[in-house]
């Protein structure tokens, strides 16, 4: 499988990449470690997870997916083949929702809040290094996770940890060896070159990634990050790049397939509006005249971007894998990109 370098840090990825999300939800330990043994087999030498996984988030199931991951890499004795990477938890959105669970519920992006978060991870993945360390979202509000329009911060983001202290606090655990490279996630424009301008000014190593959603339903990143990313060198690990299953086509005519994430949770329903749905049966169509699975084309598009490092393949069986897997070397034609085009002119973005 093909690998790209993860920005300037050296590191080399596989342009198809594991996401955890499901692993101790969804997924038992044991369809958990099928799946990255299908993975790992199939050349995938990236794993991404977070302290926060499985998904939707809860206090029993807290920390699970690391811990399953860090089973599997002390039974399997390959973490020397691994590139691992986890998240912190960041305090707005997702945390107001989960409660005071995590860290007294003060998860503000402090030195203090970083370094008892890494070392919970390192302890729960069994190693003593996370090649790549993100920050899971934003400390301030921003419009992610489907919210579309921008408002005035609230009063209480005075609160809020500047930055330039959670970025010299990443630069201090990466000079300790505890980290090899860090990025950031769910992020906007602004914060990027904040992130990037601060690096610079102080002399510090600068972010290698941005974990955003990019898909045929949601391309959003196209209008400002990705030409920040691709003049800068930072690398888009894209996940959801098939809409949380949307893509497939699995969803239409209203059906509900047993214990599929959008069946099972009603906290996704932002990618089952009414546009999302005739854009997907457009892409689907699309795919279908070309004799190509709707899957595949879908995650073949995502991998073409130039901007583009690792896709994020999230799945709940080793047979959703094992289709995924397969578009690792799909290469779509022009005709396809053109219809794709097509389509994403009709219906832009119905999936933010």
């Amino acid at each position: 499988m093909k690998k790209n370098i993860l920005g300037n840090s050296g590191i080399a990825v596989s342009c198809l990449g594991l996401g955890t999300m499901t692993f101790g939800e969804q997924n038992s330990e044991e369809e958990a470690f099928a799946q990255m043994d299908c993975a790992f087999a199939a050349g995938i030498n990236f794993i991404d997870t977070a302290e926060m996984y499985p998904v939707p988030p809860q206090e029993k199931t807290f920390t699970r997916s690391e811990q399953i991951i860090g089973k599997w890499l002390q039974q399997r004795k390959c973490r020397q083949h691994v590139v691992l990477a986890s998240k912190i938890v960041g305090p707005t959105v997702e945390s107001r929702a989960m409660g005071s669970y995590i860290r007294d519920g003060s998860n503000h992006l402090t030195a203090k809040n970083l370094k008892s978060a890494l070392e919970g991870s390192l302890s729960r993945l069994k190693t003593e290094t996370i090649d790549l360390y993100q920050i899971h979202w934003p400390d301030r509000n921003v419009n992610i996770f489907g919210k579309r329009g921008f408002e005035a911060p609230e009063d209480a983001e005075i609160e809020n940890v500047e930055i330039s202290e959670t970025l010299a606090a990443l630069e201090d655990l990466r000079s300790a060896g505890k980290i090899r490279a860090f990025g950031v996630s769910n992020e906007t424009p602004w914060g990027m070159m904040r992130y990037l301008s601060l690096s610079e000014k102080y002399g510090w190593k600068k972010v290698v990634s941005i974990q955003n959603p990019f898909s045929l339903l949601n391309r959003t990143f196209e209008s400002g990050l990705a030409e920040i990313t691709y003049r800068e060198s930072v690398g888009l690990l894209a996940y959801s790049p098939l809409a949380f299953g949307m893509l497939t086509g699995k969803y239409l005519e209203g059906q509900k397939p047993a214990q599929a994430r959008l069946t099972r949770f009603s906290r996704f329903q932002r990618y089952q509006t009414k546009n999302a749905l005739k854009a997907t049966r457009d892409y689907v169509r699309l795919a279908n005249e070309h004799a190509l699975d709707p899957a595949q084309m879908a995650l073949a598009y995502v991998r073409s971007r130039p901007f583009l490092t690792s896709v994020l393949l999230g799945a709940t069986s080793v047979r959703q894998l094992e289709t995924n897997l397969a578009s690792a070397e799909l290469m779509l034609s022009d005709e396809v990109l053109a219809g794709i085009e097509a389509i994403h002119n009709r219906i832009p973005n119905p999936c933010p």
